[in-house]
This record gives structure tokens, sequence and C-alpha cells, in this order.
């Protein structure tokens, strides 16, 4: 499709400006994942190294606590007004952590990382924002393209923060969150280029059924296991690899390298994810994603040579995307307009809290328990999002046998 059909298109817009965005603020992801840990820790004298992945649990707890009034803010304000306070925080993120650095404050890291966290809160929304503005046909394919943009944000986010890690020498690292505070900006620019249809007065008014209705749905119940525990096992993995690197010998550039190559395959299936729902189904693509994820903890407990971490990491990846872009477009069949706002929120907030804990664990694990535990508790989480799903299966095709009878 030409470009000018795109930008005629508002559909196709939303979409094409959504998936660059979101390359753009996964780069910033990438950028604070694969540094913050070892910045972190580079800051914390002999007896409190095991608190440098609090950073990252912050970043997840920003997310957590503000996961719902960003849902409920951009119902009133709209989306292109909720994402441009999303990119404000991003720039503040950027300047504080780069300030930290040159202080030597811990704590200032931490603020910075909680600032992080509100602006993932809002930009996590670009995907149902894209989905918001498709019809039902198009939902899954509109966010699995959003998600799509995230390949570029595997390619350019790591690589950016080994080339900026050396910046503003010699305070090692300043220069990933001045790079971070670039890509924040060029965020708020383009996301005044959104076009996404604000709720009537009346959908406002109504609110659609109670949430605790809402929850009772099968579909919404699998549709949270998937995307919550698909994501704490991702969080939980990715967040203890560039200590559990460390730990073993290699150096930042290997971490970085594997956070790379975890991201590209986080999101370069994407591209056909939306095919492979519309082709087989949602629910045997969250199977598929859960099995995934459970086969690189076997990996992972097979040998902590380099491969083992790079495969692992990959598999983490790929396995997330089958199991967050599935969970988000089943939960896209369980509500009505008015409904959304609550309902996204409901789903992002029980995610976000799950990948605090898993954020909060990683590190306490890492140091007191070992890596080999951290594999083992992944396993029995991505059973769960497996059987749930093949347990949903089960149950719509006794649903429609009986319908045809």
């Amino acid at each position: 499709m030409s470009l000018a059909a795109i930008l005629v298109d508002p559909r196709r817009r939303n979409v094409a400006v959504l998936a660059l965005s979101q390359a753009l603020f996964m780069s910033v992801q990438g950028m604070g994942i694969a540094a913050t840990p070892l910045a972190a820790y580079t800051l914390l004298d002999a007896d409190h190294k095991w608190l440098a992945t609090v950073p990252i649990f912050l970043v997840h707890l920003g997310i957590m606590g503000t996961t719902i009034p960003a849902s409920l803010l951009m119902a009133v304000i709209g989306r292109r007004a909720g994402f441009s306070l999303g990119a404000l925080s991003g720039v503040l993120f950027g300047l504080i952590g780069c300030v930290a650095l040159y202080q030597r404050d811990f704590p200032l890291l931490c603020l910075a990382s909680v600032f992080q966290g509100v602006q993932a809160a809002f930009f996590w929304y670009f995907r149902l924002a894209a989905a918001d503005g498709a019809e039902p046909a198009y939902r899954a394919k509109a966010i699995s393209l959003v998600m799509a943009g995230g390949v570029l944000a595997g390619l350019l986010g790591p690589q950016v923060a080994k080339w900026a890690a050396d910046w503003l020498a010699p305070v090692t690292f300043a220069g990933v969150y001045l790079a971070s505070s670039i890509f924040s900006l060029a965020v708020l620019a383009l996301v005044q280029l959104v076009r996404i249809p604000r709720l009537t007065a009346e959908e406002l008014a109504s609110g659609g059924r109670p949430m605790r209705e809402i929850a009772r749905q099968p579909a919404y119940r699998v549709a949270l296991a998937s995307s919550v525990f698909g994501y704490a096992v991702m969080t939980l993995t990715m967040s203890a690899t560039p200590l559990a690197m460390l730990a073993c010998g290699f150096g930042f550039s290997d971490s970085a390298t594997v956070i790379q190559a975890h991201i590209v395959a986080m999101f370069l299936p994407s591209f056909f994810t939306g095919h492979l729902i519309a082709r087989f189904g949602v629910l045997p693509i969250i199977a598929a994603g859960g099995l995934i994820e459970f086969g690189c903890a076997l990996v992972n407990l097979a040998g902590v040579d380099f491969a083992n971490f790079f495969i692992a990491n990959i598999l983490v990846g790929f396995g997330w995307n089958f199991t967050y872009v599935g969970g988000s477009t089943l939960l896209t069949t369980t509500y009505e307009p008015a409904e959304r706002a609550k309902v996204q929120a409901s789903h992002d907030f029980m995610v976000y809290a799950a990948t605090a804990t898993a954020a909060a664990l990683s590190g306490v694990l890492a140091a007191k328990a070992g890596w080999a535990v951290i594999n083992l508790a992944a396993m029995p989480l991505m059973a769960v999002v497996t059987g749930a799903a093949l347990w949903l299966m089960a149950r719509q095709r006794r649903a429609a046998s009986a319908a045809a009878e």
C-alpha cells in the first residue's frame, strides 16, 4: 500500500503512527533495561549490590500505579493528550537519570525509573488505541502491527545504549539517559498525528456493565491469565539476565547483545501474529506462547554459556509476543465501547502488578536463591497459561456442538 493511501485512511494512519511511536518508546525501554541494573550496581556499595534491580521494580511499580488513572484520564481528554503526557514523563526520566549518575545518587536514579514507568503506563495503550479505531475484524492485525514497531526498537535501543554509554565520559551510562530524553521528545511530536474517536457523552455517562459482570466472562479470565503470567515470566527472566551474565563473567556488551536479541524476538513475530490469530484463532496462539516460554526456562536450566542466555531470551521474547498479543486481542472481545476504559485499565493494572512483583523478586531471587530457582518458578505459571487456553477452547467447542444440535 502506498504512503498516500496510508495517510488518507485514518485507520491505517493511526496504526502507522502508533507503530513508529511504539518503536521509539520501546527503544527507551530497551536502553533502560540494558543500562539501569548495571548503572544501579555501580552506585551501590558491596553490601547492597543485591538492590541493583530495585529501579527496574520501580519502573513496573510506576506502570502499575499509573495504569488505571491513565486509562480513565484518556477516556476524558483523549488518546493524543494522554500520550503527550506520557512523552513528557519520558523526557523527565532521561534528564533525572542523567543527573543521578553525575551525582552518584541511587535514590535519584530510582525516582527517574518511576517516571519511566509513568511513561510506559500511557504508552502501553498504543496497541489498544489502535484497536479502538479499527473495526472488529481488523483489531488483531492492528494490535499486532503496532507491536511490530518494537522490532526497530530491538535493533535500535540496546545499540544506542552501547554507543551512548560513554557519551558523557567519565560518567558511564549518563549518555544513555540523555538519549532516552531525545527519543521521548520524538514520540511527543509523533503522537500529535494520532486521531482516535473519543467516547460520546452518552457512552461516558452510561459506563456499561459493572466490572464484576465483565470479569466473570471466561474469555476475560483467560485473556488476563495469558497477559499477566506471560508478561511476569518474561520480566522475571529478562530483569535478572544482565546480573546473571555478570556473575558468569560476561561484560556489558554481551548482556546488551542478549537484550537486543530478546527485544527483537519480542516484536518480530508481530508481523505475522495477527495473521496467525486470524487463521488459527486466538486461543491456539496463546497456548503456543505458553509452551514457548516454558522452553525458555528449560534452555536456561541447561547451562550458563552465552548461547544459553541468547537462545533463552529469544524464546521468552517470542512466547511473550504470543501470550501478550493474544491476551490483548481476546480482551477486545469482552467489552463494549462504553466499557473499554475500565476493562483496559483493569487488565493492564493486573499485568503490571504482576510484572512489578516479578521485577522485585528477580534481584532477590538471583542474589539469595540463584538463577535456577528463577527459571523453575516460571514453569508452573506457563503451564497455567497453556492450560487455561486449552480449557476455553474445549468449552467453546462444547458450546458450539450444543448449539448445532
